[in-house]
């Protein structure tokens, strides 16, 4: 193995790595030392803290919204091609317990649901403020939309909730949530998926609290799907194991490199 050496310019990693604000990649070595294995990266003991948010260059900002709108694109194409299909079938697949029907409906989470779509996507090129950055967080999305899109083809299902009670001044906004669940994209829950993944992008930009702090964000977006019946505990569980699961494949593929 390559000895750990000095920050390269032009060093390449594959786009599913993860990058550590605290320059794990740059250790105290020589200058004339040749740059290490990619996955020694991953190791390095934090050096220097970079804010959690900051205001991205014009550049930075391009590149992060030509992204955004190819994820985008690619989401609501997969989100819509498949809610279409299921909408054609006939055929269904139960996925409710039945103790799930005694889930108390409260609408005041729907400012949780909403925060996801409001605040955590919009936060990518505040706080992910490299190309490299922006790229693994892409590219995990794109590969977590045509996995679930997978699971919604093999699993058509429909919601097993009553319909919601009174909504009071919550029936605009929870409105909006609702169109925009859809109906049948239900296993798993993209809403849990991506909000998981965006936490895990960000959380390396944090220390312990600023993780638990977010990470806790990021558990009261799943439970809100859940007490807003807009899933089942199934699609929760299955929306954190694919976004874990995309998340931890792409740390030990950069070891392996």
């Amino acid at each position: 193995m390559k000895p750990a050496g000095s920050f390269c310019v032009g060093l390449k990693l594959d786009a599913l790595t993860p990058f550590s604000p605290y320059r794990e990649s740059v250790p105290r070595v020589p200058q004339d030392r040749p740059c290490g294995e990619a996955g020694d990266l991953l190791h390095m003991k934090p050096l220097v803290k970079s804010p959690f948010l900051a205001w991205p260059n014009s550049v930075q900002l391009r590149h992060a919204l030509g992204r955004i709108l190819g994820v985008a694109l690619c989401f609501c194409l997969i989100y819509g091609a498949t809610e279409w299909i299921t909408e054609h079938r006939i055929a269904r697949v139960s996925i409710a317990m039945e103790w799930e029907r005694r889930i108390p409906f409260l609408p005041g989470f729907t400012l949780i649901y909403i925060s996801a779509y409001a605040v955590l996507f919009p936060l990518a090129p505040w706080v992910l403020r490299t190309k490299r950055e922006i790229d693994a967080l892409a590219v995990h999305s794109v590969v977590i939309i045509l996995l679930a899109g997978l699971g919604f083809l093999l699993l058509p299902a429909n919601l097993a909730y009553p319909a919601p009670g009174p909504l009071g001044g919550w029936g605009p906004l929870f409105g909006l949530a609702d169109t925009l669940n859809l109906d049948h994209n239900l296993v798993p829950s993209l809403h849990v998926a991506l909000s998981t993944l965006c936490v895990e992008h960000y959380a390396l930009h944090l220390g312990p609290r600023g993780r638990w702090a977010l990470r806790s964000w990021g558990l009261l977006i799943a439970a809100s799907t859940l007490l807003l019946h807009q899933h089942h505990v199934l699609d929760v569980v299955t929306g954190y194991i694919l976004a874990l699961g995309v998340w931890s494949y792409g740390r030990r593929r950069a070891l392996r490199s």
